[in-house]
């Protein structure tokens, strides 16, 4: 049966998770009741979001104008296919990292865990409204709130270090939307008069290339959480927080923010047929390929776990801001496919690395020699996440990948073909000997009475797992959905 649903419903997807932060702070004082209602609102959230799919793919029209404060300026919502993907793969793997997050928690004695939940809740409210976002200037606003609501989940241990980190955060993230993005947002609506997005972009026609240059650059640099180099600090300082926080800014919400808005903005913004008339669109390539290489060479030389699974998804993200500006369709699909396929391979791996860190108290690479033998199911998990980040089948990363190249060979650009194929085999070097070491190096530390991580966290990293083989086998819907983008814009 398919459901009756209209703008109104998309309020819904903002009001459930704050709900649900609501009742986590008042459920302060009983973890068990807490971690309930975290879970059940994950779970509800996620029907709301299937739901408002299962509408919009039926062709009912969902959007809501919740103000009109200026002329041509609305904070509006609508439901169109590369939101609805961003916001399915988010609001699922927010129930995922919730499930992981008690085991994590409570195993680890963090403090202040009404507050992560609660926060965590607040993050994904911000994250659903960039996902149905109708307009740059609504998609503006919820960006901010995103980084607003996530700095306590930064600083969550609020250690001198994690207080620093914090900085950083807020500094970089804050700095370039305000002072880069912010200004594009304005040069756009001075031009366009409108900052709705729409199928082939809004300044075409409007603007000449010489100004509409200058305004894409505004606009990659100031997304700062698509982390293009020199804008990336702030991902490898934010690795102080708890894993589960590090899972939300890789996977669920942030970074995947970051490139989502990127694809809106080349897409919906520009259109490709002004992409491919200016001049900064190659100039940007070249920053994003700069940064997908670096970025992986320097994942190589950390031997901090986590620092070098930050490292690389700088690399990761820029694959999906190549993928904009080729302004082809496949490569469109294939940046919006990656960003569901590198969210099930990046959190296994971080789930992975919490779980190393709960048992064992080991964070470096170094000390990871014989670890497979006592945790042989995170080991395992973590070489699947690999596998699915470097693109091998039976994991979903290959076609993303796939789509990707055959964007950039379509487009004629060989050299972008070959900066994919270059990372993928730095992917390789910097990701497999980590399983390698854990399961054919003698152990350099004792082992023994070292056991697999506890079971809310396994179970988490087990549903990954699954998503990232069921992804390679099941990619169809996605595609279809990102292939519907292309002829939207926005919800008809």
């Amino acid at each position: 049966m398919t459901p009756d649903a209209n703008g109104d419903t998309l309020l819904l997807v903002l009001a459930v998770p704050l709900a649900g932060a609501l009742g986590i702070v008042a459920a302060a004082r009983s973890p068990t009741i807490r971690e309930t209602i975290s879970l059940l609102t994950g779970a509800i959230l996620f029907a709301v979001v299937a739901w408002i799919a299962s509408a919009a793919g039926s062709g009912e029209t969902l959007r809501l104008v919740a103000a009109d404060p200026f002329p041509g300026l609305l904070l509006a919502f609508s439901a169109e296919p590369l939101g609805l993907v961003f916001a399915l793969v988010a609001s699922g793997l927010w129930i995922v990292t919730t499930i992981y997050a008690i085991g994590y928690m409570r195993a680890h004695r963090e403090r202040h865990q009404t507050r992560f939940y609660a926060f965590f809740a607040i993050a994904i409210a911000s994250t659903m409204g960039i996902a149905f976002a109708d307009n740059m200037l609504t998609l503006f606003m919820f960006y901010e709130a995103l980084t607003v609501s996530t700095y306590p989940l930064v600083t969550h241990s609020g250690t001198p270090e994690a207080k620093r980190a914090g900085r950083v955060y807020l500094g970089i993230l804050l700095g370039t939307s305000i002072v880069l993005q912010l200004v594009a947002i304005a040069g756009t609506y001075a031009v366009a008069g409108t900052l709705d997005f729409r199928e082939g972009g809004i300044l075409e026609g409007r603007v000449g290339t010489g100004f509409a240059a200058i305004l894409l650059a505004l606009y990659l640099f100031g997304i700062g959480k698509a982390a293009l180099m020199p804008f990336h600090r702030w991902l490898p300082a934010a690795m102080v927080a708890p894993t589960p926080v590090s899972a939300l800014l890789h996977a669920v919400a942030v970074v995947k923010a970051g490139a989502f808005t990127v694809l809106k903005v080349a897409t919906f913004i520009f259109g490709f047929d002004l992409l491919r008339e200016l001049w900064t669109t190659e100039a940007m390539q070249a920053v994003a390929a700069f940064t997908m290489i670096v970025a992986s060479l320097v994942a190589m030389t950390r031997d901090n776990l986590k620092a070098r699974l930050a490292y690389s998804t700088i690399g990761q993200l820029a694959y999906i801001v190549l993928g904009a500006l080729l302004a082809t369709e496949a490569g469109f699909v294939g940046g919006g496919l990656h960003i569901a396929t590198h969210a099930f391979g990046k959190i296994t791996l971080f789930f992975c690395a919490g779980a190393i860190l709960v048992v064992t108290h080991r964070t470096r690479v170094s000390q990871l020699d014989g670890l497979g033998r006592s945790m042989p199911l995170t080991m395992a998990a973590f070489l699947i996440g690999s596998l699915s980040i470097i693109g091998l089948p039976p994991f979903a990363g290959l076609w993303s990948k796939w789509f990707l190249i055959e964007g950039a060979w379509k487009s004629g650009q060989g050299w972008i073909v070959a900066a994919f194929i270059v990372s993928t085999l730095l992917n390789i070097g910097y990701l497999l000997p980590i399983p390698f070491r854990a399961f054919f190096r003698p152990p350099t530390q004792p082992v023994e009475g070292i056991r697999e991580a506890p079971a809310w966290c396994l179970a988490a990293i087990g549903a990954t797992c699954v998503g990232c083989v069921a992804l390679f086998f099941a990619p169809e819907r996605i595609v279809e959905m990102l292939q519907a983008a292309m002829d939207s814009g926005t919800a008809p």
